[in-house]
């Protein structure tokens, strides 16, 4: 019997339109919307579903928007009896996988996503931090060249055996990226300046995370009833000895160590990783990180339907 893990999007997975074939579906989850727009003060479920695309890519905006699409999906898997026994998130998705394993209610999810998108979007708009997506090479050799560049620049995202992405000072990010293209020794590599507001997970984030510190206090979190797997560590939540508020400031600063959260999980016994939330990202990154584990997305019906019928026949 399969061992399921859930996922959910991170940012940079929006869309125009997304979720609104499952908003049609299942009550449930236009009441995730009704809920997001209340605590929100701002219809979020018309910028998801009807944009405009500049909108919708705002931080401010894009972030409760994945948030909203991911537990839209959540709900529609509980819909369809799709059970699961762990959970983790990519970035701002770690909201979403708080709130899907009884971490937190979704009203606190939202104020705090809220809390999150504003801070992140008011440093963003007050900096010109740049991040590159760097494919083919190794992370140690990524990690090598950000040392060895002048300026700031860093790795902040783990994301595959062939897939980091640095973040830092605009000409420091564009000289490592070319210092990776030239010192590399993997067969192909590629440099791609990701169309982001600002380094998000470095140093220059650093004002959002206290920010967000100071306006985060008093929320109170559940023990995770599911494995949660944390990006800040790429292992399972110490839940007990962890201070919450302040992990989730630290993790606006810090990388997120995606792979090894799959390496942890696959070594668990998890062997069927379902992504919620827009696009298939996480997906695909998955497939190309672990072996013989089985990965599916739902955000749509179709992908909904795909994945109930690959569940079941596995």
């Amino acid at each position: 019997m399969s061992k399921n893990m859930f996922l959910f999007s991170g940012q940079g997975s929006q869309y125009v339109g997304m979720a609104k074939e499952l908003c049609e579906r299942y009550p449930a989850v236009d009441r995730v919307f009704e809920l997001a727009n209340d605590v929100l003060g701002t219809d979020i479920r018309k910028t998801a579903f009807e944009g405009p695309e500049e909108d919708l890519n705002r931080t401010v905006n894009s972030q409760p928007a994945i948030m909203a699409c991911s537990l839209a999906a959540f709900e529609a898997a509980k819909a369809e009896g799709i059970e699961f026994a762990g959970a983790a998130g990519h970035s701002l998705g770690e909201y979403a996988a708080m709130a899907a394993s009884g971490m937190l209610g979704y009203e606190d999810a939202f104020r705090l996503i809220k809390i999150r998108a504003e801070a992140m979007d008011k440093c963003a708009r007050s900096s010109e931090g740049v991040m590159y997506a760097i494919i083919g090479p190794a992370p140690e050799e990524i990690e090598t060249a950000c040392k060895q560049t002048d300026g700031y620049v860093v790795p902040v995202n783990y994301n595959s055996p062939v897939q980091t992405v640095i973040a830092g000072e605009a000409k420091a990010a564009e000289a490592a990226a070319e210092l990776i293209k030239q010192t590399s020794t993997a067969k192909r590599v590629k440099a791609v300046k990701l169309n982001v507001a600002s380094a998000f997970h470095s140093e220059i984030m650093r004002p959002a995370a206290e920010e967000f510190l100071a306006k985060a206090q008093g929320f109170v979190f559940s023990e995770p009833k599911v494995t949660f797997y944390s990006n800040v560590t790429g292992a399972v939540l110490d839940f007990a000895g962890t201070d919450m508020i302040k992990r989730l400031a630290d993790h606006i600063v810090s990388p997120v160590r995606f792979t090894a959260e799959l390496a942890a999980a696959q070594a668990a016994g998890f062997d069927t990783f379902i992504e919620l939330g827009p696009n298939k990202v996480l997906t695909g990154l998955v497939k190309k990180t672990l072996t013989e584990a089985s990965a599916y997305n739902i955000e749509n019906s179709a992908t909904l339907d795909a994945a109930l019928e690959a569940l079941k026949e596995g």
